[in-house]
């Protein structure tokens, strides 16, 4: 099967954001799994990829974070979605709608 990784930069914060939305706070490592099982196994994001990403949604107050245990015990940062991110989630998934919508049509006309 395909991998997707370089077709997956730039739509990481939309990923991390509508994950987070849906099953709520969740460690680096969850999102990261979430993503990949939802994805039925197409989409993975690597940690070099996905720790970047949420400090900067965290510089941009799109997410917050805590220190908290594991379910195995250890201790993880756990991430939120911040209003501010709401927001953000809501421009960005518009956008993608757009871009998907034009390439569909690109490709039907072709």
């Amino acid at each position: 099967m395909p991998r997707y990784k370089d077709r997956l930069q730039g739509t990481i914060d939309l990923l991390v954001l509508r994950t987070l939305v849906a099953s709520g706070t969740l460690h680096g490592y969850a999102i990261s799994e979430r993503i990949q099982s939802i994805s039925r196994e197409v989409l993975r994001v690597e940690e070099g990829s996905l720790y970047p990403a949420l400090h900067r949604m965290e510089e941009s107050r799109w997410i917050k974070s805590s220190w908290s245990q594991s379910d195995n015990n250890r201790r993880a940062r756990y991430y939120t979605i911040t209003a501010a991110g709401r927001r953000h989630l809501a421009n960005a998934e518009a956008d993608w709608t757009r871009l998907v919508g034009a390439v569909a049509r690109v490709l039907r006309q072709a």
